[in-house]
């Protein structure tokens, strides 16, 4: 699957009318569409369907979004989940993708701005799933193997989300360099993200807490103030 090609999309919110909507727009630009109110429809199609992404409402009755997407990141391979939410504070924004959404959108969307998303998300998994062959690369006490996605401090095993180890990756693939924020986003969500970038943030902080001895005072991944950040060089 391309992630132009008809992909099959799994709405999951309560609220019926937005349902709708963003069923009938996306069927007409050509996605194949199932529609569940709660956690345990959401469990039956995705048990009968072929499901390659989910929009997942945040506020579900019963078991909630937040509660839904943790669990699916818990899956050998993780099913790409776009979150919506009616709320509009950074906190719910920051929650969402910390335990794994691919993006974020808050309520009411645009059924437009939604495709263009869903259709990023996926050109973005279809690249993970192309890549090359197996490449290990090693800098200091810190060793990725790629093509396993599993990262090694001081040869103990960490676990690494999708876009944590997107970072780390670019950042030791450019030791010593100083990357932006805005190369860093533009690499890692793609040039079509709209979100701001505390995102980014969020998930350098989570970096330096499973790789750094003192997070609050790192030697691998330095701030280069009003800049981006820089994996730094261990000097000899």
């Amino acid at each position: 699957m391309t992630a132009d090609s008809t992909a099959h999309i799994l709405l999951v919110d309560d609220d019926l009318r937005l349902r709708g909507l963003l069923e009938t727009y996306l069927k007409r630009e050509g996605f194949k569409v199932a529609a569940a109110g709660n956690a345990e429809q959401m469990e039956v199609r995705l048990r009968e369907l072929p499901i390659d992404l989910m929009v997942l409402d945040l506020m579900l009755p019963g078991r909630g979004g937040l509660d839904i997407c943790r669990d699916l990141r818990a899956a050998e391979n993780p099913l790409p989940v776009i979150m919506l939410t009616a709320k509009g504070d950074d906190i719910d924004r920051i929650l969402g993708l910390e335990i794994g959404a691919d993006d974020y959108l808050p309520k009411p969307c645009n059924p437009r701005e939604l495709v263009a998303r869903i259709r990023a998300v996926l050109r973005r998994r279809q690249e993970h799933d192309h890549a090359g062959p197996d490449e290990v690369i090693a800098l200091g006490n810190i060793r990725l193997d790629i093509d396993a996605r599993r990262c090694f401090v001081d040869n103990e095993e960490i676990k690494l989300r999708k876009k944590e180890f997107a970072l780390l990756r670019l950042l030791l693939e450019n030791p010593g360099r100083v990357l932006t924020r805005e190369v860093l986003i533009d690499r890692v969500w793609g040039s079509d993200y709209v979100g701001d970038t505390k995102t980014l943030d969020v998930h350098i902080k989570r970096l330096r807490t499973l790789i750094e001895e003192e997070p609050k005072a790192p030697t691998h991944i330095s701030t280069v103030r009003g800049v981006g950040y820089r994996y730094e060089v261990a000097k000899v």
